[in-house]
């Protein structure tokens, strides 16, 4: 099983979506489970539980979410997402439980954490896109397939579907940008350069011909003046969002490489190898990710079919990246975005399948 790592757990109340999904139904299956805390993905669970039908694997996903939070918090209260009726309507009492197995599950789940702390909420499929993601990743991983390969019928689909377009931009330069400083969510917030407005006209230029319909932006300063600059070609207004902000690098923002490692040496080796390191007082790039992740399903779900300009920043544009090809954690150290690049991305309604159209485009620039 694989157990995100999470940050040290303050508050005493968690958000979890859960589900579960068998191909064959009874047949080979798995779970996804998701903890928040606050706006805040803290951890990704997900495993192959064997042959068993779909609502055993709801049910697995539901004690596997559960008996983690436990873990941090004996005495958290906790909100269950879940879009199984089954599975919100018998754990709320209102069902009755007849599988043999499922009661066996259920009352695991009951001693997994305090019932009166529980409240189960059902929603829709399309809000529960990233727990049925991690659901599928766990078959995928056991049976050493792709979900292309795996799902040829949804592929028939696809053809007829029309794919949320999504375009990343990078925010121009800013005055951090030429000493290579770290510019995260915090303070400094710097403004663009002459040369970042310059880019921002540019990439309003080319991003005028692709005709998208939404623009949404990141609050901050330097994001805001890009999208500034876009609004006025595209006519659009500008949808702010914090779901987009960029990694926050915590007490390193502001410094340069160089002053970050020769003030944080030790801390920041451990940076470089591993991106489940987060640097003092930030967050890591697993945590930024699950962000990424979950607010492109949030994304896909309100505006299917449309086409989105997302005007971001650098670490969010290369988790883009790595999530749409499936890139390991890691592999965002791999990946290079430039200011006012696009990097584009394609995704089904239906079922959620991203495909990378293309990364860092920078034609515009030159």
């Amino acid at each position: 099983m694989y157990l995100g790592t999470w940050s040290k757990i303050v508050a005493r109340h968690f958000v979890m979506t859960a589900d579960g999904g068998s191909r064959g139904n009874p047949g080979p299956a798995g779970y996804g489970a998701v903890l928040h805390e606050g706006n805040v993905v803290i951890a990704e669970l997900y495993d192959y539980i064997g042959i068993a039908t779909n609502n055993v694997a709801e049910y697995s996903g539901l004690v596997a979410g559960l008996t983690a939070i436990h873990q941090l918090d004996p005495n958290a209260t906790i909100e269950v997402r879940m879009d199984s009726k089954l599975v919100v309507e018998q754990m709320s009492g209102r069902w009755q439980i007849k599988h043999d197995g499922m009661k066996i599950l259920a009352q695991e789940a009951r001693s997994a954490h305090t019932p009166s702390l529980v409240k189960y909420i059902w929603i829709p499929r399309e809000e529960n896109a990233h727990a049925d993601r991690l659901a599928n990743r766990a078959l995928d991983e056991k049976s050493g397939k792709s979900s292309q390969q795996i799902n040829f019928l949804t592929e028939r689909l696809r053809m007829d579907e029309v794919p949320t377009m999504i375009y990343f931009i990078r925010h121009g330069e800013t005055i951090l940008t030429p000493d290579r400083k770290f510019s995260g969510s915090g303070e400094p917030n710097p403004p663009l350069t002459v040369t970042g407005l310059a880019q921002a006209g540019l990439v309003a230029e080319e991003i005028f011909k692709l005709k998208p319909e939404i623009l949404i932006a990141s609050p901050l300063k330097r994001t805001t003046q890009t999208a500034e600059v876009i609004s006025e070609r595209l006519g659009l207004p500008i949808i702010f969002d914090e779901a987009w902000y960029e990694c926050d690098f915590g007490l390193w923002d502001g410094m340069s490489i160089d002053e970050v490692a020769h003030t944080y040496p030790i801390e920041y080796k451990a940076w470089l190898a591993s991106s489940a390191y987060a640097p003092p007082e930030g967050e890591s790039y697993d945590a930024l990710g699950w962000r990424v992740d979950e607010a492109i399903d949030k994304l896909v779900a309100k505006y299917p079919g449309k086409r989105v300009v997302v005007v971001t920043h650098n670490g969010v544009a290369k988790q883009a990246v790595r999530l749409a090809t499936g890139g390991a954690p890691d592999s965002i150290f791999h990946i290079d975005v430039s200011p006012c690049s696009i990097s584009t991305i394609s995704i089904w309604p239906s079922d959620g399948l991203r495909a990378l159209r293309s990364a860092n485009e920078q034609g515009h620039l030159r």
